[in-house]
């Protein structure tokens, strides 16, 4: 293969056509065609290593030969003119090692707009059902071969972007294209974005990766075929456009590869995983939110080809798969290597960060607090996010958020249309009856432990609207969702109107809330389960919708939590308090005016589960002792 390179390395020199010829100093600068340095174009032929304070320009194919390393130091920039000929290929035989940081990571791109380039090609020689020295669809390649323990190099904190340049009607680029990679190569944190085809695809080989980033890609977020049998391990996936393809490709001949805590999240529907040809894999650890489909099984696959948490993959419609630890939290330094504008909130705060009131903030996918940090938001500060459940801002265990909206001045989080998106989330450390380090419905989030004083921050005069954004069939995010907090987290005056799930949800903790209005939501203005047993204080649930559930659900362990003056008004009958599942609670001071049915207990829960003024919950009582009047809410309906 050498000798026969030198040949062709020779011809073309001697026909006057550029190739990138680099001396043996590793460290030198990056020669390039003509007289600047700075640009990339032709075969390296002898080991090199990029300057990080150059940014360097991709023009035409650049392929590193058999027998050389090229190596990209941390914070290295690579801009690639456009079209289906500038792409980055390292062949058979040879080597990349880019050496990014997570404060510095390399960056890949074009101009910004989607398609524009052919992406990162590595050519292996493992092993793939289409041989050895197979030839790839893109410019000629060769790849494949019998060591399966092959060493193509070592990819370390990269972000590609821009990438899918369609090679003609059935081929494009992938932003990262492993064709038969064995498994000595090392692929950990590569991020992903504004791709038109795949994000990775893997051609057979037994190359596994570790914390990958994938957004945006208009075809399949991650792809395989050709046998490939490797690992993925912590990869997140998120699409907020339209017509994307699915989140998982699997093609060709079974064997097996692994996924490890595969995070999915749509907001515009769409398929999540499509098996074809008899492929498949097994997942441990698995959450899909917002997709209409999870499984397309093509060419009479069956299921048990896709393993998920040690079964069959679960066709059924109303399915729930959530329980993937990945999270966005993971790749902050994605998010943070953006050039976001400073009014969208990034999709991770992993440091202390203060908005500014006089600017009107906004939501384009999750936004996840992390890392200890802290969420500073003040009054009057208005946050409009995108619709759908791609779209929420969550405080992660360990992480704090304080609202510090006043009575004149109340914070405001809703969507930009009208429509439903995720709400308020917060992850605390107090316990739930899932346990320590619980999975939630939502994005792989982490909530529970022991600690039932834990302090997730302070909230006071906020106004959720529009909330309730539905995942599938049987889970919907409310307006605001405490998942384990702890009674040292202060949570005052806080309002949610015109959502289309719950108002508020309480997943076990400790936390109390006092204060709280809430306006025609679609289910239940205020439900508990996995034994909350906090104090709710001062409650006002206004009614005049058609077909909500209840003023209140509580289900699961009955913890007995408080609830002081309660006060419940419906213009449209409906069922004003329901337990299941041998819940229940401690009401001092109830009123219900309106409803057709005060009290509906669910699976044999006795009436005496709730004590309300001090006696067992009756139907046939007249409930108005509660002080808590609409009045009191002035500040968020005004």
């Amino acid at each position: 293969m050498m000798k026969t390179l030198s040949k062709l390395l020779s011809l073309l020199l001697i026909t006057g056509l550029c190739v990138v010829s680099c001396s043996d100093d590793d460290d030198s600068p990056a020669p390039g065609p003509g007289s600047d340095p700075s640009e990339l174009s032709g075969i390296i032929s002898e080991n090199l290593t990029l300057d990080a304070s150059v940014e360097y320009k991709i023009k035409g194919t650049v392929t590193v030969a058999e027998g050389v390393t090229l190596t990209i130091p941390a914070g290295t920039e690579i801009v690639s003119d456009a079209g289906t000929e500038n792409y980055l290929a390292i062949l058979k035989g040879a080597d990349i090692n880019i050496q990014g940081t997570a404060s510095n990571p390399v960056i890949m791109r074009a101009n910004g707009q989607a398609g524009a380039w052919g992406g990162l090609v590595i050519c292996g020689d493992a092993t793939t059902t289409e041989g050895v020295d197979a030839t790839a669809e893109v410019g000629g390649l060769i790849y494949g071969g019998t060591n399966d323990t092959d060493n193509s190099g070592s990819i370390d904190y990269l972000i590609i972007r821009d990438a899918g340049a369609q090679i003609n009607a059935d081929s494009q680029f992938n932003g990262l294209t492993l064709y038969a990679v064995g498994s000595g190569t090392t692929i950990e944190n590569v991020a992903i974005i504004n791709g038109t085809d795949d994000g990775v695809e893997f051609f057979g080989g037994t190359v596994s990766a570790t914390n990958m980033y994938l957004e945006n890609n208009e075809d399949d977020a991650v792809d395989w075929t050709e046998g490939w049998n490797g690992t993925l391990t912590n990869a997140y996936v998120t699409n907020t456009i339209a017509n994307f393809s699915t989140a998982i490709e699997a093609d060709g001949v079974n064997n097996n590869p692994t996924l490890v805590n595969f995070t999915a999240i749509s907001s515009t529907g769409g398929t999540a995983i499509q098996i074809k040809n008899d492929s498949g894999a097994t997942i441990n650890g698995l959450t899909l939110t917002g997709f209409t489909t999870s499984f397309d099984f093509r060419d009479s696959a069956p299921a048990s080809n896709l393993q998920i948490d040690s079964a069959d993959a679960d066709t059924a419609t109303d399915a729930v798969f959530s329980t993937s630890s990945t999270n966005a939290s993971l790749f902050a330094w994605v998010t943070n290597a953006g050039s976001g504008s400073d009014s969208v909130l990034p999709a991770t705060i992993s440091s202390d960060l203060t908005l500014d009131a006089s600017i009107e903030y906004s939501i384009n996918g999750p936004v996840l607090v992390s890392n200890d940090a802290k969420l500073t938001i003040p009054a009057g500060t208005k946050i409009v996010s995108e619709s759908g459940t791609a779209n929420y801002l969550a405080v992660l265990k360990g992480a704090s958020i304080d609202i510090q909206g006043t009575m004149a001045d109340p914070v405001v989080m809703e969507s930009n249309d009208g429509q439903a998106w995720g709400g308020l989330l917060i992850c605390g450390d107090a316990t739930t009856t899932e346990g320590v380090d619980a999975i939630a419905e939502v994005g792989g989030l982490v909530y529970g432990g022991n600690n039932n004083t834990d302090n997730s921050g302070t909230i006071n005069y906020l106004i959720l609207k529009n909330t309730g954004a539905q995942i599938n069939a049987d889970s919907q995010f409310n307006g605001l969702t405490l998942y384990a907090v702890g009674n040292g987290t202060t949570i005052t005056n806080v309002a949610v109107i015109g959502g289309s799930d719950d108002g508020v949800e309480f997943f076990g903790g400790t936390v109390n809330l006092t204060n709280f209005y809430a306006e025609n939501l679609e289910d239940d203005s205020v439900d508990w389960t996995e034994g909350w047993n906090g104090t709710l204080t001062n409650a006002y649930v206004n009614l005049t919708i058609n077909n909500f559930s209840t003023a209140i659900e509580a289900d699961g362990v009955n913890n007995n939590p408080t609830l002081v003056n309660f006060t419940a008004v419906s213009t449209m009958g409906g069922t004003g308090i329901q337990i299941k599942n041998d819940s229940g609670c401690t009401i001092n001071g109830l009123t219900l005016t309106g409803f057709d049915t005060q009290f509906d207990f669910r699976d044999s829960a006795p009436a005496s589960n709730v004590q309300a003024d001090s006696a067992d919950a009756n139907e046939a009582t007249t409930y108005n002792t509660s002080t808590t009047e609409a009045s009191d809410f002035a500040w968020a309906t005004n």
